[in-house]
């Protein structure tokens, strides 16, 4: 069965078509949010694991695919095993991953993530890091990040122009989409807060320059890619830290991104220094989904479509959700790591409830050291790019035997918070 023919008498919104601001058609309501893969070659390109798993995830009936954050500049990367979608790479390999979702299910979407790590790119992977400004991480993350410089004024608008050839790239390569990763305290969030942007030119100081690299980077890669090509942003609905960029800027970002034709915004939270987006900020029975009561807030200054990821589980919260009107897409991650056949299971079961796994290897000084509640989920990944099923009862030890398996001691030295 195809993807596009999944229809559900108990949770009928989720399994029904939308159509995005361009026209273009996504087959059910279910979308995958980007997680770290950590499956990009010695070449910083991706290869026939990659295709294995978008394979496996279009099969699953996903009506989104986002990928994993590509990162825009080769001399910034976020991750050790990062993708990076530059002019000097060669197409082929992303053609392949494009293919992957879009031969593999008739009407399915691929959207590449694009990214920049700015000053949350670990010491051995950036020993001077760049950023908005020359403040370092806090809370103890000193230690694996270096304090990074300011980046100049011309300096930025290269990175403008970077963000907007990997996109032309990528529509080049046969995505369906690109996506400006603009939250979780990477270098467009950074722009963003007022705690990690303290200049005093063009790009700092009021809501409206902060928001203005952010802005420019859309700008430009729409010039690029043209109003047929969906063009998305995930934000922060708040980066809960002092000082950082709170609900009222992200409301006033997306009034003006509604404005300049944005054509879907994905709500999430949090960053390095306060992980919101990784259970910290945690759902409640009475409400699954974490973001949900600022989308509701959102929904009523913008007609953009909306997505939250963090917290779904049932098929009845989803459900619920979409038929409110408050958001038009649901976003899943770890769930999908478990189960990537979850669209086709929940379809089938109107109790389901889906599954995230117990990322831990009993020992909470290892998990803390090999970062268990992502590290876990990777492994589940790597485990689909061999041609694997996921493994919900999985050991945290076969992510720690994976991790210095694949990268020796650098596993062991921080690559991301």
């Amino acid at each position: 069965m195809n993807s596009d023919n999944l229809s559900c008498d108990h949770a009928p919104t989720l399994y029904s078509k939308f159509s995005l601001p361009g026209g273009q058609s996504v087959n059910n309501r279910f979308f995958k949010s980007a997680m770290s893969e950590q499956l990009g070659n010695s070449r910083l390109l991706p290869d026939q694991r990659l295709v294995r798993v978008y394979q496996r995830w279009a099969k699953g009936g996903t009506g989104v695919l986002v990928t994993g954050n590509v990162m825009v500049d080769r001399e910034a990367l976020g991750e050790y095993k990062n993708v990076v979608l530059d002019e000097q790479q060669d197409l082929q390999p992303f053609c392949a991953w494009a293919e992957a979702a879009t031969q593999t299910q008739p009407g399915a979407h691929i959207w590449m993530q694009l990214n920049h790590p700015g000053k949350q790119s670990p010491k051995n992977l950036s020993p001077q890091p760049v950023a908005p400004s020359a403040v370092a991480l806090g809370r103890g993350l000193e230690a694996a990040f270096n304090k990074p410089r300011e980046l100049s004024d011309a300096e930025i608008l290269t990175l403008v122009e970077k963000f907007a050839t990997s996109a032309a790239l990528a529509q080049e390569a046969g995505f369906t989409g690109v996506q400006i990763h603009a939250a979780h305290g990477y270098l467009v969030n950074q722009f963003l807060s007022p705690h990690h942007n303290r200049r005093t030119d063009r790009w700092g100081g009021s809501s409206e320059n902060r928001r203005r690299f952010c802005l420019e980077i859309y700008r430009a890669i729409r010039a690029r890619v043209g109003k047929g090509f969906p063009v998305a942003i995930k934000i922060n609905s708040a980066d809960f830290q002092k000082g950082g960029f709170d609900e009222n800027d992200a409301f006033d970002l997306i009034r003006v991104l509604s404005e300049e034709g944005m054509d879907h915004i994905e709500i999430s939270g949090g960053n390095y220094e306060s992980p919101a987006m990784t259970g910290a900020k945690q759902s409640t029975v009475e409400r699954e989904a974490y973001f949900l009561t600022f989308a509701e807030r959102a929904r009523e200054i913008t007609d953009v479509p909306l997505a939250v990821t963090g917290g779904f589980r049932s098929v009845n919260a989803m459900e619920q959700a979409l038929a409110s009107n408050a958001i038009d897409f649901i976003g899943l991650a770890r769930p999908l790591a478990i189960n990537p056949d979850l669209p086709r299971c929940a379809a089938a079961d109107s109790s389901y409830i889906a599954e995230t796994g117990n990322p831990t290897c009993g020992v909470r000084a290892v998990d803390t050291m090999f970062m268990m509640a992502i590290g876990w989920y990777e492994t589940q990944i790597a485990r689909m790019a061999k041609g694997k099923n996921p493994k919900p009862n999985l050991s945290g030890w076969w992510t720690v035997l994976d991790a210095v398996w694949s990268m020796g001691m650098s596993s062991i030295k921080p690559r991301r918070a």
